[in-house]
C-alpha cells in the first residue's frame, strides 16, 4: 500500500497513540517519529540523550520565550540559542528534524507539536487520538505496566504535561479539534480500528484529490 501524505498523531496518555502511529508506519512502510527524534535530537547538538529525555515534552519552566515556527523569532527579539533552556532548544532541534523528514516523504510523526511545526507543508494530516479515563488506565496498565492504582494520578500528570507543552509552544490549545483534521476515541475503536478509521479517511482523501 503506497501513500504520499505524511501522518502527524496528537495523543492523549494510554490512548494507544504510539501503537496506532506505529501500525500505520508499518502498513505504509514509511519511517516512523517518536522517541528516535530525541537520539536524532541529541546527535545533532551534542547533548546526551539522557538530559533530552528529561526535557522531551515539557514546556520550559520559564516563560521566556513566545516561538514563532520557521525562525528563532521570540516576539519580535531573536533569542540568543546558547541562553535558551534546555527544553526550547530541544524544541527547536526537534522541530528542524520533523521538517527535514517531511520534506524527505511521507512519514509518522507522533507528538512534539508536529501538526504545528509543519502546519504549512502540503500533504499533510493531523489526527488526535482520545479515550475514556478507563480505557487508558487499561491499557496502561498492560502495556506499560503501570500500577493500577497509581495511573489516574499518572494519566493526569502525563495529559497536564502533554498540553502545557502545546499550549506553551503553538499558542494553541491541545485538544481544539481546529488544529485537526481526525480526532478518534481509540476506547471505542480500539487499536486496529483507529487504524482503520485513518487509512479510510486517507483513501477518502486521496480519491477526492
Amino acid at each position: 500500500m503506497s501513500m504520499n501524505t505524511i501522518i502527524t498523531i496528537s495523543r492523549q496518555f494510554g490512548s494507544g497513540g504510539r501503537e496506532i502511529g506505529k501500525q500505520l508506519s508499518e502498513r505504509y512502510n514509511i519511517p516512523y517519529y517518536d522517541k528516535e527524534l530525541i537520539a536524532l535530537a541529541a546527535k545533532q547538538s551534542g547533548y546526551s540523550e539522557e538530559v533530552f529525555a528529561k526535557a522531551d515534552e515539557r514546556a520550559t519552566n520559564s516563560l521566556l520565550y513566545s516561538l514563532l515556527m520557521g525562525s528563532y523569532n521570540m516576539g519580535g527579539r531573536i533569542a540568543a540559542y546558547n541562553d535558551m533552556p534546555i527544553n526550547d532548544k530541544l524544541f527547536l532541534i526537534q522541530a528542524d528534524i520533523i521538517k527535514e523528514a517531511a520534506q524527505k516523504g511521507p512519514c509518522v510523526i507522533v507528538g512534539r507539536c508536529g501538526d504545528y511545526v509543519l502546519r504549512d507543508f502540503e500533504n499533510v494530516f493531523h489526527v488526535f487520538i482520545y479515550a475514556d479515563k478507563a480505557s487508558r488506565i487499561e491499557h496502561s496498565v498492560k502495556l506499560h505496566g503501570m500500577e493500577p492504582e497509581k495511573a489516574p494520578d499518572i494519566l493526569t500528570k502525563k495529559d497536564k504535561q502533554r498540553a502545557n507543552y502545546y499550549n506553551f509552544y503553538t499558542n494553541k490549545r491541545w485538544d481544539d479539534p481546529a488544529n485537526y483534521h481526525l480526532m478518534i476515541n481509540s476506547g471505542i475503536f480500539g487499536i486496529d480500528g483507529s487504524v482503520d478509521l485513518i487509512v479510510n479517511a486517507l483513501e477518502h482523501l486521496n480519491a477526492e484529490k
